[in-house]
């Protein structure tokens, strides 16, 4: 497999400097999944550029280590379509030189931070094939679990002196404000989020409740009163797990418990991993709201609406609230993937030791299914009941989820990977094995969010006398559409959190 590097991925690798404290957890996965590690002219060209000739001659040497494309493939028409809307600069063509290599099958994957070329890549329907660091690490770490060392990644809640405040994960707070420790060892009785591995501390989360008295005279425009979740203390050391949104789960938890109107977070934006962290914010509803003066410095300000609210269009943005004015589907699950997808509803038959959340599927919120169903006809917003298989008693509804998308134009066997590589539960050789199964009948994937798991189960016994299912016989085999008056029945039977529910 060969790997084509942005030049400013080469340039973080190979300063004296580290800037990109990442960089080194990437080329590590690089070395360990026997990806070439390539270069292109153009990075040649750029890095020659640079007016220290005593800089340009060392990173010369070091780019002996890359196989460079020396040879420019010529833009094919579609990227010549894409480059003349986007393209504005001489550097804006260089990128999409990059993105040609890859749509012109000359390398595998191009690994890059720039956001233009990820709309670029969009754009050309090879996003599969074009990775940011963190999304490349939950690629490897999904097709090599043999290969990782992560021991313990469970979440786990401590107290702020019981945790290791010497660690050099909390270097970088201490960069950037002044008295960390003080405030650290202040906190000693209260609680935060922290995954280990190895003795070390891979993440970190601390969450407040604020009342509608808070003192708000630094952050401008200034709040109005509200009731109000904020993220103290949040930082994800790059992995490939997707601890980020395992996090998110935990702080909308928080936020339903505590029953806040607005969760917020204040952080600088100089920092790549500050960087990653905002972006993963957006993409789940954070907007930015202002500023915050500090004697560190200018925070920006990030809100995410948390009253009851649902968007059709979006529903990472609105995420956990569902709406029942969309069309409602039961779904089967064999019980040797159930937990497997969907950790949260883990069985109480079931030991929670033996599922320990050290692979990306089961940390994240966005997941994927598998199906065969002749009904295919799912859009986005639209709401799965999943059904565990197992028979009158055993087989129960365990979990709510959000349709996010449908992708039913799969091309073949590699395509089908690609598309499945971040979200599913299987290797690659499984998901060869679901692909070949029945060539008559090939599978398609629904892309859900994950959004609540039911706190009473309901058996296939209930589910035939509450009128949810017709009889014995008739559990599903597919999606299997159901009632309002049907769901509404569920919600009411499993003793379920009905402010979640938006009419």
């Amino acid at each position: 497999m060969k790997a084509l590097l942005d030049t400013n991925i080469v340039i973080h690798r190979e300063t004296s400097k580290i800037v990109h404290r990442d960089i080194g957890i990437l080329f590590k996965w690089l070395d360990k999944g026997k990806y070439t590690k390539c270069i292109h002219s153009v990075t040649v060209q750029e890095i020659n550029k640079n007016s220290n000739k005593s800089t340009v001659e060392t990173l010369n040497i070091k780019l002996d280590s890359y196989e460079q494309l020396k040879i420019v493939t010529p833009f094919t028409e579609e990227v010549k379509k894409v480059s003349s809307e986007i393209d504005a600069n001489e550097n804006d063509v260089n990128d999409t030189q990059l993105l040609n290599e890859v749509f012109c099958d000359r390398v595998d994957i191009l690994i890059t931070e720039d956001k233009k070329i990820h709309k670029k890549a969009e754009l050309l329907n090879i996003s599969e094939r074009v990775f940011n660091i963190n999304s490349f690490l939950e690629k490897v770490v999904s097709e090599n679990p043999d290969l990782v060392n992560y021991k313990v990644l469970s979440v786990t809640k401590k107290m702020f002196g019981e945790i290791d405040l010497q660690d050099t994960f909390f270097d970088s707070f201490r960069e950037d404000y002044a008295g960390f420790d003080k405030w650290f060892n202040k906190k000693a009785e209260e609680i935060a989020y922290v995954t280990h591995n190895l003795g070390k501390i891979l993440s970190f989360l601390y969450l407040k409740v604020e009342n509608s008295e808070e003192n708000y005279s630094d952050i401008t425009p200034p709040f109005s009163p509200k009731k109000r979740l904020k993220i103290g203390t949040f930082k994800v050391v790059s992995n490939g797990v997707r601890l980020g949104e395992r996090f998110l789960k935990i702080i909308f938890d928080n936020a339903l418990q505590f029953k806040v109107e607005e969760i917020y977070v204040t952080i600088f934006n100089k920092r790549d991993e500050q960087l990653r962290l905002i972006d993963l914010l957006k993409s789940w509803g954070f907007k930015e709201y202002g500023i915050k003066a500090t004697e560190n410095g200018e925070e920006l300000v990030f809100v995410r609406n948390f009253k009851p609210t649902f968007s059709l269009e979006n529903p990472k943005e609105t995420f956990p609230y569902i709406s029942k004015e969309t069309n409602i589907f039961l779904c089967p699950i064999w019980p040797k993937y159930h937990t497997e997808l969907l950790p949260d509803s883990i069985l109480t038959t079931e030991s929670p030791y033996n599922f320990v959340e050290n692979e990306p599927h089961r940390n994240a919120i966005s997941k994927a299914y598998i199906s065969r169903s002749w009904e295919r006809d799912l859009k986005c917003g639209d709401l799965i009941i999943f059904y565990r298989t197992g028979g009158k008693y055993v087989g129960v509804i365990s979990t709510i989820g959000t349709v996010e998308s449908i992708i039913t134009d799969i091309k073949d066997e590699n395509d089908f990977i690609l598309k499945l590589r971040k979200r599913s539960i299987f290797s690659n050789e499984e998901l060869k094995e679901w692909w070949n199964y029945n060539p008559r009948n090939r599978p398609f994937i629904v892309n859900f969010l994950f959004n609540y798991s039911f706190p009473k189960r309901i058996n296939l016994e209930h589910l035939v006398k509450f009128g949810i299912i017709k009889d014995y016989e008739s559990v599903p085999r597919g999606f299997e559409k159901i009632t309002k008056e049907q769901f509404c029945t569920i919600i009411k039977e499993t003793k379920s959190d009905e402010s979640i529910i938006i009419n």
